[in-house]
Parts: C-alpha cells; structure tokens; sequence
C-alpha cells in the first residue's frame, strides 16, 4: 500500500515522489495514532488543529451513525433539516451577537471565498463598483484555493507561483507587538497607512485574530485587533475575520476575537467545527452585510454541493455539545501551563530563537529552517507525531491529552531539538 501510496497519490505540500517517509495509519483511538506495523505514536497537531476532542469518540461516533440512519446527504437548494438549523443556532448563539446570517461550506478556505463574495457583492449592489481590493497582512494565511490565496502573504507564503493569475489585492506589514507587549501605536501606523490612502478601494480587511498560524504561528497583542476593527469602522470597510484555526477554544477563549472584544462583520470558522470529523465550514455575518448583498434583489452566488450536509452537521452539534458541556477552558489553560513550563527550556539550546505559547499552542521557532525529514522520523521514534515547518516546531494537542501525554511531546521535543543541535 505505501508503494502504491507514493507512485500514485498526492499529499498536501509534497513532490508526487515524497522526499519524507510516509506513514500508514491503521486506527486511532484518544490521543494516539497506530501505525500498521502495531506502534502507536501520540498525535500532537490534532491532524491540523481539528481533532480537540480526540479520535473515536464515543458522542462523535453515535451521532454520525444515528445519522446515517436517517440520511447522510440531501441538497440545500430549497430543502432544509433538523442538524442544519440546530447548528446554526448553536453557532449564533455562541458567536457575536452582531452576526444573524450564516452560510455552511465544505471547507475552511471555501468559508473565506464566501466571505470574499460577500463583500464584493456588498459593495457591487449598491452601485460601489470601485471597491474591489482587500488590505490583508503580511504573514497571514487563509486557505489554497484562488480567492483565499490571493489574501495570502504574497512573498513569503506558499503560493508565489501563481502571482500572476491571483487578484492584486493590497498587503499591510504583519503585526509586530507581541500577546502581552504593551501598547504603542507604532504598530499599527503602516496598517492605518495603507487604509487612509486606498480605502475608496478597499472592500473589506481580512486577519487572522491573535494568531497568524500558517504563515509562521505568529502571536500578536489583542491591542492591535482592537485598533484594526476601529479603524475599519471609521473608513467604512467591513472585518473579516478567519477563525478557521483558532475558533472553538483553542486560545484559550471560545474564539480568538474576544481577547480584542471586537465584533466582527464577517467570521469564518471549520477546522474543530466536527471535532475533525467531517469537513464542514461556516461564514458567519450580520444583517447589514446580508441587506447590503440583496440590495437591487440580488442574492449571495454561491452554493455548494454538499453545503450543510446533514452528516457534518449532526456530527458538528454533536461535537459543539461535547464541548460546551466539558470544562475546555480549565483544559486548555492548563495544557498552556504546562507547555509554558516544559517547552521553555528549549530557549537553552543555541538553534533556538524563540518559544510562545497561547492557550493550547505551544511553538518553538528556531533561528534557522530545520531539517524537516529528519526531526519527523526522530519524533515518531520518540513516540510522538509532529509536522514541524520552516523554523517552526509546534504542537497543537488534542484538549482532553493528559499531563503524562503532554509531557511525552513536550520532552520528545526538547531531546530532539537537544540532539539536532549537534549535528
């Protein structure tokens, strides 16, 4: 199966012939993934940052089999269902009381193209054609398909070859004040720049709150999502805000925005949404983006296949009951306490640059790009998965791993590291 694997099937981000080991998953269970070969490794990404609740869960497993009982899919277009409408409910209860309108999506940078159209069509229906740029951040990161990419850090992002198909949008310097540095309005004077001289052209600003993850796990103060929000309001553009990777408390707070108390116009959300389940993603947004669309009659232009499938969603509200009902926040606090204390010896070791912990994201940033085949085979023989990239090595747990788990990462992390240094 591996032979087949590598001749013939692509990876995200990989050679169609792979220049890394790839691995074959037999089952998973709680924190740990068994490989075929009966060795069971502790997951410390969460398979990107969506399994918060574990594998095989037992609430996650009924739901989606009492589902099946009934019917795992029926189109949107003019039909509607239970999961579909509880879901929703859920979501905007639990999200800004600014937002009253939801669209359900396949997958996180879907959610932003969705979010993309709603602004252009915001601005279009009321006779603003000149609206067409959006002002996102160096660093960030929104997804791989063409609208997402092209909010996506055009230089040191992953997608330079295809500058010259992508829509020109405009680019303000990423934050630079760290979570908990204090306030000088030096931070966000390139930003306010950028606005002050394009936003008669400027449909909406697109961020990522408090993290910039992919673009490198990049954590900045809740002062300048604060101050990003005000000034969108005084220029009259609308915030969008992607949550795909820190929504459903993996900060620490339900969602990332509520460190800055900002209301968002447009929220984008996927990833933990199933609790890694199923791929579902949502764009949230509020009345007046929703009227501004339907000006002249017009409606939103999109829909899905698979938009609100009643599989992902029965799993979603299974997995957002699970959640709410747990004590995620004392799991998570306690998750960043540990990693606080367990990841900062890694500042001892000369390769490293920095380390930064939010809620349950732990990163250790090395001064150089490491070597990315290397310390994966030498975690996986630690017991541990970990998909380090660039400079980064990072763990994002599963929020109900134990302290004994954690430390297994945490140590598997240090000792590698400890090694690398040497060679």
């Amino acid at each position: 199966m591996i032979d087949f694997d590598t001749q013939h099937i692509l990876h995200p981000y990989a050679a169609s012939v792979p220049s890394t080991d790839i691995h074959l998953v037999k089952s998973a269970s709680g924190v740990y993934l068994e490989l075929e070969n009966g060795e069971k490794i502790i997951d410390g990404m969460s398979s990107w940052w969506s399994v918060i609740h574990g594998y095989n869960v037992p609430e996650l497993n009924a739901a989606a089999t009492e589902q099946l009982s009934k019917m795992s899919h029926v189109m949107f277009g003019g039909l509607t269902h239970e999961p579909a409408i509880k879901l929703a409910q859920t979501l905007l209860s639990i999200t800004d009381e600014n937002l009253e309108h939801i669209f359900f999506s396949d997958s996180g940078s879907v959610s932003v193209e969705v979010a993309l159209k709603m602004v252009y069509q915001y601005w279009n229906s009321q006779g603003n054609k000149d609206k067409t740029k959006i002002l996102a951040f160096s660093k960030g990161y929104h997804g791989d398909t063409l609208g997402a990419m092209s909010v996506c850090d055009p230089i040191t992002g992953m997608h330079s070859a295809f500058e010259g198909v992508l829509h020109k949008n405009i680019f303000a310097e990423a934050p630079e004040c760290m979570f908990a540095d204090e306030w000088d309005e030096k931070y966000i004077e390139d930003f306010k720049a950028k606005l002050q001289k394009n936003y008669k052209i400027i449909a909406a600003v697109i961020l990522e709150p408090i993290v910039q993850g992919a673009g490198g796990m990049r954590l900045y103060s809740p002062h300048f999502l604060k101050r990003v929000r005000e000034l969108c309001t005084e220029y009259d553009v609308l915030l969008i805000l992607d949550e795909i990777a820190t929504g459903f408390g993996r900060t620490g707070k339900l969602f990332a925005y509520e460190y800055g108390e900002v209301s968002p116009d447009i929220l984008c959300v996927g990833k933990a949404l199933t609790g890694g389940y199923m791929s579902l993603a949502a764009t949230l947004t509020s009345k007046k983006v929703m009227q501004g669309v339907e000006s002249g009659g017009n409606v939103l232009m999109h829909g899905p296949t698979f938009m609100a499938n009643p599989l992902a969603c029965a799993v979603a509200n299974a997995s957002l009951e699970l959640l709410l009902n747990s004590p995620w926040q004392k799991r998570v606090l306690d998750i960043q306490a540990q990693l606080e204390k367990e990841l900062r010896i890694c500042e001892e070791l000369e390769i490293v640059q920095e380390v930064r912990v939010l809620g349950a994201i732990g990163v250790v940033e090395l001064k150089e790009d490491g070597d990315l085949a290397w310390l994966t085979g030498e975690f996986i023989k630690r017991g541990v998965w970990l998909r380090p990239f660039n400079k980064l090595v990072y763990i994002m747990p599963p929020f109900v791993i134990n302290e004994e788990e954690l430390r297994v990462l945490t140590s598997a992390i240090y000792e590698v590291l400890r090694v690398y240094s040497k060679k």
